[in-house]
């Protein structure tokens, strides 16, 4: 078993959270010399029966996601890392993260930030990164 790692997804979603995991992720990145996947996925449960109200929330999460992801690769580039990919996803991330980006990308370590989600939600559906700790194949590093 090797200790080295060579294909890191860092979870984004722009909370202070997912920044916390982000830069344990540059640091990780730079001592394994690896590849870093940025990786967002856009929850499309969340806008899909408001889209019916307003039909641009669709448009709106997909150039946020954009935006969001591009801007991690900008930071990452400034901190010198330069085998970078992005991924930008729709679904559930509870499941995108740990089992379709995770596999698509041969990784072999997941960084995601801790849950910021209250705990009658956490309780009741469960936080993105104790899913991701469940389901991934991989090692997963969750950043408090």
């Amino acid at each position: 078993m090797t200790l080295e790692y060579k294909h890191i997804v860092v979870a984004v979603d722009g909370s202070e959270a997912s920044e916390k995991a982000f830069r344990k992720a540059l640091d990780i990145v730079k001592r394994n010399d690896a590849r870093m996947i940025l990786a967002h996925v856009v929850d499309s449960r969340t806008f899909a029966t408001a889209e019916a109200y307003d039909r641009t929330l669709a448009e709106r999460a997909e150039e946020y996601a954009k935006d969001l992801v591009d801007s991690y690769v900008e930071n990452a580039k400034m901190a010198g890392v330069t085998n970078l990919a992005r991924c930008v996803e729709y679904g559930s991330p509870k499941v995108k993260i740990a089992k379709d980006v995770a596999g698509n990308f041969e990784a072999d370590l997941i960084v995601c930030g801790a849950t910021g989600m209250g705990a009658v939600e956490r309780f009741l559906i469960g936080s993105v990164s104790e899913s991701i700790t469940r389901y991934a194949s991989c090692d997963v590093l969750v950043v408090r």
